[in-house]
C-alpha cells in the first residue's frame, strides 16, 4: 500500500489597523480629508507626500521656521561679525603641545595580514629527492627563471626574461620576479635610396627590344610624364624580352592604364606586372584584368591600394580562376581625401586572391 500526504497552506490576509485591506476600498478619501484640520493636513503631507525631484532641495526639506524675519540682510556686516567672533573665541587647550617634527599620540600601524593556510586536501607532497631539492634550494633567481622558461611557465616571467633565457643572453639586471619590461629603443634605419632608373633610357631600350633588359623597376618615380607613359606602353607592344614590369607609386591614371591594357593584349613575353598604389579606378582595373585573358602569359598581377577606389566588382563567372596567374592580387583599403590625405576605409569591398596554380591549369587553390 502507498500513502500520500497533502499539505495545505493557509494564507492570512493583510490587515491595516485591525481591518482587512479590502475593507478600505469603498471609503471616500475626499470625505476623510475634509474632516481633517489644517494642522493635521500639514502633518499628513509631511508623512505621505513623496519628494519632487524637479524642486530644489531647499524646498523639499521638512524643516519650516515659523519665526518672523529679523530685518533686511546686510551680508558684509554678517561676515565681519563672524570673523570677529572667530578671532575672539579662544582656542581649545591642547593636552600635548605641538612640536615640529614630533608625532603626537600613538601612530597607527596596520596589523599584518593573516596567513592563508592551504587546506590539507589541497596540499600536494612531491618527493624530488635529496639531489634535486638541494639543487633547487641553492639555485639563484636567474637559474629559476631559466628553468621556468624551459618548462613553459610563461606566467612566472616577463618577455625580456623569457627571450633572454631562450637566447642564453643572461637575465637583465634589475628585473627579478617583480620587474617591469620597458620598451626597447627603436632602431634607426637609413632612408631608402631613391630609384635611380632613367625612364627615358629604359623606354629606348624597351623600344629597341634589348635582349639583356628582362626586368624594369620604375617604382616611386613620380616624375614620369604622360607622354613617357605613352612611349613606354607603345614600345611594350612589340617587345619580346621584357618579363617583369613594376610600376608601383608612379601616378598611373585611368588614361595611361587603358594604354597599358592595350599593350598587354599584344605583348606575349611579360610574366609579372605590378601597378600597385596608383590612381586607377575599379572599371579600368577590370579592363586590365580582361586584357590578361588575351595572351594568357601573365603569371603574377598586382593592383592593390588604388587610393580613391570605393568598390570593386568581379566580372568573371568563375572568379580569378579564369586568369592564368600564379598570383592575382586586388585589395582596395585606402581612400584619398583632399584635406586628410590617405585614410582607412570601412565601407570598401576588397577582392584579394592569391592563387597557387601552374600556368595553363585551372586547378588553383587560395
Amino acid at each position: 500500500t502507498s500513502s500520500s500526504t497533502t499539505t495545505k497552506t493557509i494564507t492570512t490576509p493583510a490587515k491595516l489597523y485591525g481591518k482587512d485591506v479590502g475593507a478600505y476600498d469603498d471609503i471616500d478619501v475626499d470625505e476623510l480629508l475634509a474632516q481633517l484640520s489644517p494642522e493635521e493636513i500639514t502633518m499628513l503631507a509631511k508623512e505621505v507626500d513623496p519628494d519632487d525631484s524637479f524642486l530644489p532641495p531647499s524646498q523639499r526639506t521638512n524643516y519650516e521656521c515659523d519665526k518672523a524675519p529679523t530685518g533686511p540682510l546686510d551680508r558684509k556686516k554678517l561676515i565681519d561679525h563672524i570673523n570677529k567672533q572667530a578671532l575672539e573665541t579662544p582656542d581649545r587647550p591642547e593636552l600635548e603641545p605641538f612640536v615640529p617634527g614630533v608625532v603626537r599620540g600613538k601612530k597607527w600601524i596596520p596589523p599584518p595580514p593573516a596567513a592563508k593556510l592551504q587546506a590539507a586536501d589541497e596540499q600536494i607532497a612531491i618527493d624530488l629527492g635529496d639531489e634535486y631539492e638541494q639543487a633547487l634550494t641553492d639555485a639563484t633567481q636567474e637559474e629559476i627563471i631559466d628553468l621556468a622558461a624551459i618548462l613553459g611557465f610563461h606566467s612566472m616571467m616577463n618577455q625580456d626574461q623569457y627571450h633572454a633565457s631562450l637566447l642564453n643572453k643572461g637575465q637583465p639586471v634589475g628585473l627579478g620576479w617583480d620587474g617591469i619590461t620597458k620598451s626597447a629603443i627603436p632602431k634607426i634605419f637609413p632612408a631608402e635610396a631613391p630609384n635611380t632608373t632613367d625612364p627615358e633610357e629604359t623606354i629606348q631600350r624597351i623600344k629597341s627590344d634589348d635582349s639583356k633588359l628582362v626586368e624594369v623597376n620604375l617604382n616611386n618615380i613620380k616624375t614620369i610624364s604622360d607622354e613617357q607613359f605613352d612611349k613606354l606602353f607603345e614600345a611594350l607592344k612589340s617587345n619580346t624580352h621584357l618579363e617583369v614590369l613594376s610600376l608601383t607609386n608612379v601616378g598611373l591614371t585611368d588614361r595611361t592604364a587603358l594604354m597599358l591594357a592595350t599593350a598587354l593584349e599584344q605583348n606575349h613575353a611579360l610574366r609579372v606586372l605590378n601597378v600597385e598604389t596608383n590612381f586607377i579606378s575599379p572599371p579600368v582595373i577590370v579592363t586590365l584584368v580582361k586584357s590578361l585573358l588575351t595572351q594568357m602569359t601573365i603569371e603574377e598581377f598586382r593592383a592593390s591600394n588604388q587610393v580613391y577606389s570605393r568598390r570593386t566588382v568581379s566580372t568573371f563567372p568563375n572568379g580569378p580562376n579564369d586568369i592564368n596567374c600564379v598570383v592575382f592580387c586586388l585589395f582596395f583599403v585606402h581612400l584619398y581625401h583632399p584635406h586628410h590625405g590617405y585614410q582607412q576605409s570601412n565601407d570598401v569591398t576588397p577582392i584579394k586572391s592569391t592563387l597557387n596554380c601552374a600556368p595553363g591549369s585551372n586547378d588553383c587553390t587560395d
